[in-house]
């Protein structure tokens, strides 16, 4: 059946109606425009430039050509502006950040209720900062930047490395077990345990993790368009996509009702327990914002952003390596001088390492995995270049631009690691490389995010040679285009070194 077969199948006389009056609202949408707006290209009325970009995923790189860093485009009747080129993000996040630090109220894609807004997705103001600040402290007492969160990560990589040990020399996929071993230091944080990789519990978590970052442009405007759930192809894709964010809700509320029935006022076990502590201090306080919803909320929103960014990014790193095995064997030849065979790695040894640290910061800005961060807004009404952006328009942050712009990467589209390394042979931070953006509104993450990325790859390159398959075709490097940037399905071989 053809895109629109899909999009529009046979209606009753009430959805014509819907449809009608939708369209007719959505045409005076677009066609009313504040005065002194950023341009942009037209769009359709209900949908916007939806099916430019849904035809064209590079859509924002060609438009800017065309209009400028700051340009105008339409999701459904939703005006975003968007910001493409680190110049016009820094100016944004950083210089004007009381005016661009805030979330849309129409938006909430990570809200599992679409109203409890966590985070994430709360606007800028002081419930965000308080869950924010308390979050932070959270995880650095559960040992975000100590060797105790040092020990939960290699914890993982032994146990992946035993997983790929199983493979004795055959060719696999890496994906699943990568993204198991990410996922299970999320839960000793959370949970305060791990689970083993053949666990159907475990199993399920992931699949509904899965599914919500796979979200479609379908269900994106269904969520802002609530009428087209109406269409049969649409309310399905729709119903299923809410079904698996209730399971992976469900199950994060049973894991709260247990640590409820065993909480320890003294014994403060996880990240569960710490705000079922804060909550209890706090349950005679006029502003009181840590409910069992909100809890919920919060670790689903970290289960999220803690899982799937992470473990596409090492799977990029090792498709980079077969891809270029004289790297690999240069990160090899620099772990083996630091390491040896069987000293562990540990952050402490990262500034001893600069060609490593090259390497994965290369794969950060080349892989590009979240090419748009999580949409912004003003808080007020402002300018940007110029231009006037009302208060409460969302600001779309394309991370992408600036990765892969020529201006400031020769070459943009090579694998080379020496972009930074200096002629002393010692790493080189540029500061064009945001893959956690930016601002305020920076990756809660981060610091978990480059632990684990670099205790992993080292630990694995440490113990294994990756290879292509014999005789297997070259993998591309352009990937699939979507909220991740995921690289294609590729299998390799794992040699253990001698």
């Amino acid at each position: 059946m053809s895109f629109w077969g899909n999009m529009f199948p046979a209606f009753g006389s009430l959805q014509v109606i819907l449809l009608a009056v939708l369209c007719f609202l959505a045409t005076l949408a677009l066609c009313w425009r504040p005065r002194n707006l950023p341009p942009g290209p037209r769009g359709l009325p209900i949908l916007g430039n939806v099916l430019s970009m849904m035809k064209d995923p590079w859509s924002y790189a060609k438009w800017s050509k065309k209009y400028g860093d700051v340009f105008t485009v339409y999701f459904g009747p939703r005006r975003i502006i968007v910001l493409h080129g680190y110049s016009v993000i820094r100016e944004a996040l950083v210089k004007k950040a009381n005016d661009f630090s805030s979330r849309p109220l129409d938006q909430a894609f990570l809200s599992p209720d679409g109203k409890t807004l966590g985070i994430v997705e709360e606007p800028y103001g002081p419930k965000w900062k308080e869950q924010r600040k308390f979050a932070l402290m959270s995880l650095r007492d559960f040992g975000l930047g100590k060797r105790s969160m040092e020990g939960k990560i290699l914890e993982e990589a032994r146990a992946l490395g035993d997983e790929i040990c199983k493979k004795d020399g055959c060719a696999f996929s890496i994906s699943q077990m990568m993204q198991s071993a990410v996922s299970n230091v999320i839960c000793s944080i959370v949970f305060g345990c791990r689970y083993e990789y053949d666990d159907t519990t475990f199993e399920n978590i992931l699949k509904s993790i899965n599914r919500v970052f796979s979200t479609k442009v379908v269900e994106y405007l269904a969520k802002v368009l609530p009428p087209l759930r109406v269409i049969p192809s649409v309310r399905r894709s729709y119903q299923e996509l809410m079904q698996h964010q209730t399971k992976l809700l469900d199950h994060i509320k049973d894991r709260i009702r247990e640590h409820e029935e065993t909480f320890d006022p003294n014994d403060i076990r996880d990240f569960i327990d710490a705000f079922l502590l804060e909550s209890k201090k706090r349950q005679g306080d006029e502003t009181f914002t840590f409910t069992q919803q909100e809890h919920a909320t919060i670790v689903y929103q970290l289960f999220l952003a803690g899982t799937d960014t992470t473990s596409t990014t090492l799977r990029w790193a090792l498709l980079y390596m077969i891809l270029h095995p004289d790297i690999q064997g240069k990160v090899q030849q620099e772990i083996d001088s630091v390491l040896g065979p069987n000293l562990e790695p540990s952050m402490e040894h990262r500034s001893k390492m600069p060609y490593t640290e090259a390497t994965l910061t290369e794969v950060n800005r080349l892989a590009a995995v979240t090419p748009l961060t999580v949409q912004h807004a003003t808080s007020s009404d402002t300018t940007l270049r110029g231009y006037t952006i009302p208060k409460g328009t969302a600001v779309e942050i394309v991370l992408l631009s600036v990765h892969h712009d020529p201006l400031l990467w020769p070459e943009p589209d090579k694998f080379d690691p020496t972009r930074f390394i200096n002629d002393a042979g010692k790493y080189v931070k540029r500061e064009e490389v945001i893959p956690f953006s930016i601002g305020r509104r920076g990756c809660l993450g981060e610091q978990l995010a480059r632990m684990e990325i670099f205790l992993i790859f080292t630990s694995l390159l440490q113990r294994f040679t990756f290879k292509l398959p014999e005789g297997a075709p070259k993998p591309s490097e352009e990937g699939i285009p979507g909220p991740l940037h995921q690289p294609v399905p590729f299998m390799l071989v794992a040699e253990p070194r001698k």
